[in-house]
Order: structure tokens, then sequence, then C-alpha cells
């Protein structure tokens, strides 16, 4: 598990949480864009699109914002991002916007 790519630890993370996973969704927004998430869960009549950003360096709310305007146009609340790390301006704005930010490190613990 300590090797395994962030997509593959995403998977088991949010499985052994009782979510329904669908991988690489896409979806044509109320804009008339075409959206794309790297996964889409549901559980309990709740849909939560995902984002995984497999990058070395920190996530900036710029990305953070993206997220929250691509979920919005198809009508999802609450999106979910993964990533290693994340700024402190993108922890602000994920928490203004109910936007949760999942590390790399919370997910390994998790799946102890």
């Amino acid at each position: 598990m300590i090797n395994s790519s962030l997509p593959d630890l995403a998977l088991k993370y949010f499985r052994r949480r009782g979510y329904s996973v669908e991988k690489s969704m896409s979806q044509e927004g109320f804009s008339g864009l075409l959206r794309n998430f790297d996964l889409l869960l549901s559980k309990g009549g709740e849909y939560h699109p995902v984002w995984i950003k497999d990058w070395k360096r920190t996530v900036g709310v710029n990305i953070v914002i993206n997220i929250d305007k691509a979920s919005s146009d198809v009508g999802y609340s609450r999106p979910i991002l993964v990533a290693e790390k994340f700024s402190d301006h993108a922890k602000a704005y994920a928490n203004r916007r109910g936007i949760r930010l999942v590390t790399k490190s919370e997910m390994r613990m998790g799946l102890r």
C-alpha cells in the first residue's frame, strides 16, 4: 500500500468508507462545457465529484476554485480534492465553500 499510486489509494480509501465509486466520469454542465472528474462517489443518495492531483508540489487555491466551479456547473455540491498537500489559501477557501481536502497521509492513516 505504501507504493500505491494516489488514484489507487483514493479508490481503496473511499470504498472502505462505504462509497460506491465510478471512475473517470464526464458530464456536460449547465454552461455547455464538458466537466471531467477522476471519481464520482455516491452514498445515501448524495454524490461527490473527486479530482485527484498526483503532484509533487502543493495544490493551490486556483485548483480548489476550479473544482468548486466544475462541480457547481454539473449540479453537485461538496466536491472532494485529493492531493499530497494543500496551500493555506486552498485550505481556507475549501473550508468556506464546503470542499473536502484529503491528503495522501490522511488516506494512509485511514487504511491502517
